[in-house]
């Protein structure tokens, strides 16, 4: 699994896990619903920090919380 699925399956996993949909996340971390979908269904090439650490913070979580899961132990870069 690509880094890029990593990320869109925490996303999903974190937003069932707190019970808010995608359009809510999308409201509460100000972040716009097409750039929040483009990294769900992993068509953006690199979502960049500061858009994952504004999901974050929609999801109330700290970017670490968002990083401490055993899919992102192995993780490498991906060009």
């Amino acid at each position: 699994m690509g880094a890029k699925d990593k990320l869109a399956n925490r996303i999903k996993y974190l937003c069932k896990q707190n019970h808010i949909s995608y359009y809510t996340l999308s409201y509460k971390a100000a972040v716009p619903m097409t750039t929040l979908m483009h990294i769900i269904n992993c068509s953006t090439k690199n979502p960049g920090i500061f858009t994952i650490v504004k999901i974050c913070n929609g999801l109330d979580i700290t970017i670490r919380d968002f990083f401490d899961s055993e899919e992102f132990i192995d993780i490498e870069y991906e060009e």
